[in-house]
């Protein structure tokens, strides 16, 4: 009955200018709990009453439509999220047109961009894309004026079909405000997750398919989901605990910055394929004002495209091969680019049909062996000649007189490649052959590839298009792939492509680069507080006993190197730097994804070492955490420092130790008697805690096979071939004892740059049909102090004689020969240990002889020399 004297009551004021009417209309009926509807006259929601029509548009009036749910709506960052009771939502629908731009209207009417009338809150890729925005009874008014008139102007292409006022329910708004509450980042899921995979837990949660329908409807038929792209259709932003309306700007970062410099890390937004994005690059701007906009950023590469910071990987189809494929080039990226400023998002095939990609995509990477479909390869030209950049990997993508040919002899086996770079320099490496070289083709940008064979068949090739900068650089080599695929046959190939896995990713960087990508490592990771945790609650009150009678009246625990502050809980207030660092000593208030003390505790089945633990997620340096509590702390709390990043990682001599997640980081703290076996020989601890690594995973049930080794006198390999792990000892004697200090550090999950103890499992798995899972850092560390404990008191109580089987067991040298004082010395034979740890050798035509390193701190076993006797 209301809807029509409402309907009678504009029909008496028809009379009326456009405009007038729809506010009128708006401001009268708005309360009523009915929806507006602004679309084209063939689309009139059935029902709905006619209260302008226009031009083959019309504006209607009729039954309230509603949206309760929007878990699959892709949310955006409103901070925070208010719905005024003046202001209207509303559901825009769009479409876009290959090809259209949007045409100046001919009349005085001025241009209405709707990016400047509302603020985004939610939108759903798809045909139509669809955008939830919020606006005043006024600016939406205008809206639709401006579309019933043909003037409204969307961004990025695409054309308004209707808008239509909605009534946001409770749960709706609940998940609108959790969105503007959050402040972490969404972890990163897996590729295969489905579209209806509940939404990643971020600022900005995962959307898609969540329909909106009229009240009191059943819910409507989905829409298929579409790529993740850039919602750039939807550019607004309220800025940091503001509700003004503004323009949304996903190529720049200066609103973003604005909005919570402390956390921005944390802005991201979620994709229909649930993949977080970073929509506004801080490198983006035009080299005149970078450093304005972003002074932290200075000396990064800057990102003059002024696109949003969007890496595209295109895989074909949605098949399992294809998901997988999408895995491996997402992660080899991850590790090349700062994934703080680029976001890499999965192009399906509709979507790279239909949706407005190429403008929001700084980068498109192509990765399918399957023929690319017409539709999309004519695509991929268009945004080529565009000024785009391409990078194919091993993929059937050409063009123009580019052809590939196939080598069934090259597939999936081991090559050497000659990779020349930009500066002209070239580089050597083992690659994976996908069995095609490239033939023929237009003339060839600077960075190249060829196979070192007699007919240097080409594998790279850089191949610049058309007249606005526009680039490809194709390459039939797996870059994308680790040595551990399953596309790798041999344990030989293996072996020489892990020996060249540092090398593949210099490759890859370098053809990012030269694509417009900046490959500079991030910044490093600030200092963390540290936490006291204990392994044995029987030690709690006779350890926080001790501490009270050690720290000064304000908690500290001082040394030499450092500062200890005990506190029970740590606000972010408090100053870190790497000499002073709170410790939290109530552990209620500990969590950590790297480190389960849980874990910890059931694998530690030591009596004296490890037993307490400092432990930080990021610090400097573990070996100086420990040095003001060393002398004092009684032995048998067994006091061990573990991290999970390092910034300035110790090595031998002048070395640094790399210190990437996934690497076993800690420091331990052992006292030895002066008069004791061990005490006597301390060049064994490092042996020791070498051998104590190597049997803590070759003592696991079923892992005895693994093939990890001790190399001479403080490194652990896989086989003899690549370093794992490395062992630093500092020793101090002070009285009748020795405090020793042994840093430990050895990669668990962290396959790049080098390798680690997975990778083994993960080969061995392959090899052998095997099953065995893969192992973590906590549960390893707590296996090598126990082992640890063992041989010292094995050694104590046997001396050499008690450990040096095993250790022959597992050590890298049997047989091996190296040279006396330098390369051209004479060749030796090593046979073993002398009675000190120090290396035997045998002459052939002399005796055996110990040696000792030169002093060099590359590699020990260079340039040995006899030590001359007294």
């Amino acid at each position: 009955m209301l809807i029509t004297l409402c309907y009678l009551y504009l029909w008496a004021r028809w009379g009326r200018r456009p405009a007038a009417l729809v506010l009128s209309t708006v401001r009268r009926l708005r309360a009523s709990r009915c929806s507006f509807t602004f679309c084209r006259a063939a689309a009139q929601p059935g029902g709905a009453r006619v209260c302008l029509s226009r031009g083959g548009r019309v504006f209607c009036v009729g039954e309230s439509q509603s949206v309760d749910d929007l878990n699959k709506w892709a949310l955006f960052l409103v901070s925070p999220f208010i719905l005024e009771a003046e202001h209207i939502a509303f559901v825009t629908e769009s479409i876009w047109v290959q090809g259209t731009s949007f045409q100046e209207p001919s009349s005085s009417e001025t241009v209405v961009k709707w990016s400047d009338c509302c603020l985004p809150l939610a939108c759903r890729p798809g045909d139509p894309y669809q955008l939830i925005a919020k606006a005043s009874v006024d600016n939406f008014s205008k809206l639709g004026v401006a579309f019933m008139e043909d003037r409204l102007q969307m961004d990025n292409g695409l054309i308004a079909q209707k808008i239509v006022s909605v009534h946001l329910k409770d749960p709706a708004l609940k998940e609108l405000s959790k969105a503007s509450n959050k402040q972490v980042q969404a972890p990163l899921p897996s590729p295969e997750a489905s579209l209806e995979a509940q939404p990643a837990q971020g600022v900005m949660e995962q959307a898609g398919q969540g329909d909106w329908k009229a009240a009191g409807e059943g819910p409507s038929p989905q829409r298929r989901g579409c790529a993740p792209v850039s919602e750039s259709a939807a550019d607004g932003d309220p800025g940091q605990g503001s509700t003004e309306l503004c323009q949304l700007h996903l190529s720049s970062c200066h609103e973003c910055l604005e909005l919570e410099n402390s956390t921005i890390e944390s802005v991201r937004c979620a994709s229909a394929e649930n993949i977080p994005d970073l929509p506004h690059d801080c490198s983006s701007s035009v080299e005149g004002t970078a450093g304005e906009l972003c002074p932290e950023r200075k000396g990064k590469r800057v990102n003059i495209s002024g696109k949003a910071p969007n890496i595209l990987l295109y895989v074909g189809s949605g098949s399992e091969e294809a998901l997988g494929q999408l895995q491996q080039v997402r992660s080899v990226l991850t590790d090349c680019v700062d994934t703080d400023s680029y976001t890499l998002y999965h192009l399906l095939e509709d979507s790279a049909l239909r949706d407005p990609w190429p403008d929001n995509c700084l980068l498109l990477v192509i990765a399918s062996r399957d023929p690319i479909p017409k539709g999309i390869h004519h695509r991929f030209m268009a945004y080529l000649s565009q000024g785009g950049k391409v990078l194919g990997l091993s993929s059937s993508f050409t063009f123009g007189d580019l052809r590939v040919a196939r080598r069934d002899v090259l597939r999936n086996t081991a090559q050497n490649l000659v990779f020349s770079k930009a500066d002209g320099s070239e580089v050597r490496l083992s690659v994976l052959s996908s069995g095609y070289v490239y033939e023929e083709g237009p003339s060839l940008g600077r960075l190249q590839g060829h196979l070192e064979n007699e007919d240097k068949d080409k594998m790279i090739v850089h191949v610049p298009f058309g007249t606005h900068g526009g680039e490809a650089i194709l390459c039939q080599v797996h870059l994308e792939l680790p040595p551990s695929a399953p596309l790798v046959q041999t344990t030989d190939d293996f072996n020489v492509l892990k020996s060249s896995n540092t090398r593949r990713l210099e490759v890859l960087k370098e053809i990012l680069t030269a694509l417009g990508l900046s490959c500079d490592a991030p910044q490093a990771p600030a200092l963390t507080p540290l936490y006291l945790l204990l392994a044995a609650e029987e030690i709690q009150g006779p350890f926080m006993q001790w501490l009270a009678r050690h720290v000064d009246p304000e908690g500290v625990i001082k040394s030499s190197k450092l500062s200890l502050k005990f506190v029970s809980s740590y606000t972010s207030e408090a100053e870190i730097t790497p000499s002073s660092i709170p410790v939290v000593t109530d552990p209620e208030g500990f969590s950590s994804e790297h480190f389960n003390l849980e874990t910890y505790r059931q694998n530690l089945q030591s009596t004296r070492l490890g037993r307490v633990i400092l432990f930080a997620e990021v610090t400097s340096t573990t070996m100086s955490l420990l040095d003001g509590l060393m002398f004092e702390m009684p032995q048998e709390m067994g006091l061990i420092a573990i991290a999970v990043r390092q910034t300035q990682g110790k090595g031998r001599g002048p070395n640094a130790w790399l210190s990437p997640v996934g690497c076993a980081l800690s420091t331990l703290l052992v006292s030895i008697p002066l008069r004791s076996q061990l005490g006597q020989r301390i060049p064994f601890v490092q042996h020791l805690m070498s051998l104590a690594v190597v049997e803590a995973v070759r003592s696991i049930p079923e892992y005895e096979d693994i093939n990890l080794r001790v190399k001479w006198p403080n490194d652990i390999y896989y086989s003899d071939l690549m370093k794992i792990g490395g062992v630093l000892v500092n020793s101090t004697l002070v009285g009748e004892t020795f405090y020793i200090l042994i840093g430990c550090g050895f990669n668990v999950t962290n396959s790049n740059p080098t390798i680690c103890i997975n990778d083994l499992i993960e080969e061995h798995n392959k090899q052998n049909k095997a099953g065995l899972k893969p192992l973590q850092a906590d549960c390893l560390i707590a296996r090598a102090v126990t082992v640890l404990e063992k041989l010292i008191d094995r050694f104590q109580d046997q001396g050499p004689d008690g450990v040096l089987p095993l250790y022959y067991k597992y050590w890298a040298h049997s047989g091996q020969q190296v040279r006396l004082g330098s390369s051209e010395g004479p060749a030796v034979s090593i046979v073993g240990l002398d009675d000190s740890g120090f290396l035997q050798v045998h002459q052939e035509g002399g005796g055996v002889v110990s040696v000792h390193p030169d002093g060099n701190s590359f590699d020990m076993l260079r340039n040995l020399i006899v030590p001359k006797r007294p």
